[in-house]
């Protein structure tokens, strides 16, 4: 038997309350592999079928009319409430996903006050002494009958790509300045050993007060991450130069009992620019995929999905580019500003937390090659999905 897929839905109101991060931190701690995000902009159809879903699992009163009430004040288009209702799907894989989502991670609904549970923490379940609800805010939606996982399951992946991918038209900005989009990709340290790091990370970028409208798990082949650090190859060769050469001349001093002419130590490090670009351009690509392009003994492993895994996140609004670059910090964490995630996050010039677009050409560039310019279909998630529901017979 494969391992277990189950899903957690992040409302459109802890989206709006920038609760995102938080509710992620929760999630990613789980003994439970991420596996897959999108963005939905939930159509009438889709909350329909949903509210369809709810009603024949047999919750009962008043959680069930609590929920039901929800779809329709939040998630369909034009809501009651008249705000986004954009919402984050994440999958997760793993041994009991299911259970462990319900129980362990986001809880069920309770009128007791609790924090130990997403649900615990981030929603509200108040009932007045009569038995009504006075006010009702889930954080997530899960399937709260593990049973009933393949057909919610069945309905994510029907709806995926009709309601899901980059849902910019689902966010409504004051009509004031130029609107930017702009990538932001959580690199693969933030990923190991089930670290709350992702979601801190999310909660830092949510004091830009931009709008995520795009995310995807990516594990990158090695061609696309040729590709993204394509414009490094020729940068290192002549900024990395002067280490080259003061390596070099380290080594000959060693090496020899005469001292070597500064003109023939240049002229090694002439030598051996290129070929030291091309060492450490291999090292990002191996660092952000998992495979060195150098050690490929088949070309056709660079078409392969890499071991490493990233989270890439789009972030829309005014100034977008320069709000979360300021928020990001410099490249080298040692000089980023004090407060900024880099300089929380990061270890080294490489290593440093999350990778953020400089321009919006460069933006439309990159999300071009990673799949996150127009909505791929099929996508990600209804791959997964699909393949996981033909395992189970």
């Amino acid at each position: 038997m494969p391992e277990e897929l189950a899903y957690a839905l992040i409302t459109p109101y802890s989206l709006l309350k920038s609760r995102t991060g938080g509710i992620i931190s929760r999630l990613c701690i789980a003994d439970l592999d991420l596996a897959a995000a999108r963005m939905l902009a939930p159509s009438d159809e889709f909350v329909d079928s949903y509210k369809d879903l709810l009603i024949a699992q047999g919750i009962q009163s008043p959680v069930k009319e609590a929920l039901l009430d929800y779809c329709d004040a939040y998630l369909r288009p034009n809501n009651r409430l008249g705000i986004s209702n954009r919402v984050l799907l994440l999958l997760f894989q793993g041994k009991d996903a299911a259970r462990v989502l319900n129980d362990d991670v986001v809880g069920a609904i309770s009128r007791a006050p609790r924090g130990d549970t997403v649900r615990g923490t981030y929603g509200d379940f108040v009932v007045t002494r009569d038995g009504d609800v006075h006010y009702f805010e889930p954080a997530c939606f899960i399937c709260p009958d593990p049973a009933a996982m393949p057909k919610h399951l069945e309905l994510l992946a029907h709806f995926a790509d009709q309601d899901g991918g980059i849902v910019t038209n689902a966010v409504k900005l004051p009509d004031s300045g130029t609107a930017e989009t702009t990538l932001v990709i959580l690199k693969p340290d933030n990923f190991k050993r089930g670290s709350a790091r992702p979601g801190n990370i999310v909660d830092m970028f949510a004091k830009t007060g931009l709008f995520i409208v795009g995310a995807k798990v990516l594990h990158l082949t090695v061609a696309q991450g040729e590709e993204f650090y394509g414009p490094l190859r020729s940068i290192f060769v002549e900024k990395l130069r002067g280490n080259v050469t003061h390596r070099a001349a380290e080594s000959l001093r060693e090496a020899f009992a005469f001292d070597v002419p500064d003109d023939a130590v240049g002229e090694i490090g002439d030598i051996l620019k290129t070929y030291n670009a091309e060492f450490e351009f291999n090292t990002i690509v191996e660092y952000m995929t998992g495979r060195n392009p150098a050690r490929l003994a088949d070309p056709e492993e660079r078409s392969l999905p890499g071991i490493e895994k990233c989270l890439a996140l789009l972030y829309h609004g005014y100034d977008a580019i320069g709000k979360i670059r300021d928020r990001l910090g410099t490249t080298n964490p040692h000089e980023a500003k004090a407060g900024s995630i880099r300089s929380v996050y990061g270890d080294d010039l490489m290593r440093n937390a999350a990778h953020a677009s400089d321009s919006v050409a460069n933006a439309e560039r990159e999300r071009r090659i990673i799949g996150l310019w127009d909505d791929e279909k099929p996508c990600d998630v209804k791959v997964i999905i699909d393949d996981y529901l033909a395992s189970l017979g």
